[in-house]
């Protein structure tokens, strides 16, 4: 999956229920970003591996509710 789509993807979820999606900071290797208070870093790869954007989704459970990407 490439890593624009991924941020995208959560973007469009955050917005839909009415949550905030923003850059937190930019770190060394990783962009951390800001998800109603729930922080999220995602690597700088261009392309992001299946595993890790599912790993990425699941991080973003508590806030976007439970399989919110499927």
């Amino acid at each position: 999956m490439k890593r624009r789509d991924l941020i995208r993807k959560i973007g469009r979820e955050a917005k839909e229920q009415g949550k905030r999606w923003e850059i937190g900071r930019e770190g060394a290797q990783h962009t951390v970003y800001n998800l109603a208070g729930l922080t999220i870093p995602i690597p700088r790869h261009n392309e992001i591996g299946e595993g890790l954007a599912r790993e990425i989704f699941k991080e973003c459970e508590p806030v976007l509710g439970r399989g919110w990407w499927r």
